[in-house]
């Protein structure tokens, strides 16, 4: 049978790193997860108890409205006036069934096939992958460690559609401040570029503070999810903030689309949303996982990296031992029983010379990583 060229996309390279770990893990080796950017934390207590509440009283878990419930999008406006005094009409917030399907809908609101996509390198893969298989261009923009990975407004081609930038980023972990949403904004409001920012790691952050594009613009779709500060994943439940003129698009769409988000999904998010004590105490791992990694990468020759502001990666540089980092991180995981991700997720030029490790684990599973990859550095 045919197949359509918009379907060829590139594997997520991530998840063969994780199929090959549960190979291993199943032939009885320990494996060290260091390659998902997944928490090792269950879904907050009041999320679950909220569930199983509502599941053993008889409640139907039927469909939903396309925007999601009501109860849930008053709660998102209400966490963005606690969290960045951002004054949020409801409305603007539409419920997805996690951020990937968000992506979906925010492309198809404001894109036309053919149409150019811009995006920083290195980013998170599916990006470009969605695009593709939309019929849309993705355009790489080739960041460095001189700007933290992140895109200058003077790198933004002008005959793009759009812009997608993520802060805190995949796989860097390093934010915008508010001043550089700023000037990104104003450069796509000038030339008629589309934004999208990416804020899924909202919540996860050292030091700074996480700042919305709401903050600077209105017109902006802004995407997050459920999956990292509120370690649910599985759940599956995301949501986009749409300029008011956008509403009505996005609410068509997914209604044809995908009907509703899960309604047992919504019934969980919506309680998650009053359990902030409890995510906070998943940050401090982090940080420590963080503060662990900072010391010990450097320590065994992975020197080369952007000290990360939020999320919970590290993005290094291993020029100066591969220019392989398929085969590096494969070579890791069969000597070691440690999963890390190869750059080229991320970039598909200078990945190649790039790993990603992830510290969402326990402190420590990722203490144990650490001795074991320092064991096997200092062997080779």
């Amino acid at each position: 049978m045919r197949q359509s060229r918009r379907g060829q996309v590139d594997p997520f390279i991530v998840m063969d790193v994780m199929e090959r770990a549960r190979l291993a893990e199943a032939s009885g080796r320990k494996v060290i997860h260091m390659e998902v950017g997944q928490p090792s934390t269950p879904a907050p207590a009041l999320a679950r108890q909220a569930l199983a509440k509502a599941l053993n009283a008889g409640e139907m878990m039927g469909y939903t409205v396309a925007l999601g419930l009501p109860a849930l999008r008053q709660g998102i406006a209400e966490l963005y006036r606690r969290w960045y005094g951002v004054d949020l009409d409801p409305a603007r917030v539409v419920i997805t069934s996690g951020s990937s399907a968000a992506f979906i809908l925010t492309f198809s609101a404001l894109f036309d096939a053919g149409d150019r996509v811009a995006l920083g390198e290195p980013g998170y893969p599916s990006y470009r992958q969605i695009l593709r298989a939309m019929s849309l261009t993705p355009v790489g923009i080739p960041t460095s460690a001189a700007d933290r990975y992140q895109p200058r407004p003077d790198q933004i081609p002008r005959d793009a559609a759009g812009l997608l930038i993520a802060s805190p980023g995949n796989p860097s972990g390093t934010m915008l401040d508010k001043a550089q949403l700023a000037a990104l904004a104003s450069r796509c409001a000038a030339d008629d570029i589309a934004l999208i920012s990416d804020e899924i790691y909202h919540g996860l952050s050292y030091g700074r503070k996480c700042h919305t594009a709401l903050e600077v613009t209105d017109e902006v779709f802004v995407i997050n999810s459920f999956s990292k500060f509120f370690s649910m994943t599985g759940w599956r439940i995301g949501w986009i903030v749409v300029p008011e003129s956008h509403i009505r698009t996005v609410e068509r769409i997914a209604q044809n689309m995908f009907i509703c988000p899960s309604h047992p999904g919504q019934v969980a998010a919506l309680a998650a949303l009053g359990a902030e004590d409890e995510l906070r105490r998943h940050l401090a791992v982090y940080a420590d996982n963080r503060a662990l990694l900072m010391k010990a990468l450097p320590a065994m020759g992975f020197a080369d990296i952007a000290p990360p502001d939020g999320a919970f990666y590290i993005y290094a540089d291993v020029s100066a031992m591969t220019d392989d980092s398929l085969a590096f991180a494969a070579e890791i995981l069969d000597r070691t029983g440690v999963a890390v991700t190869p750059g080229l997720d991320f970039d598909p030029v200078r990945g190649r010379r790039t790993l990603r490790f992830s510290y969402a684990r326990a402190t420590s599973e990722i203490a144990e990583g650490m001795t074991r990859l320092a064991r096997f550095m200092a062997s080779r």
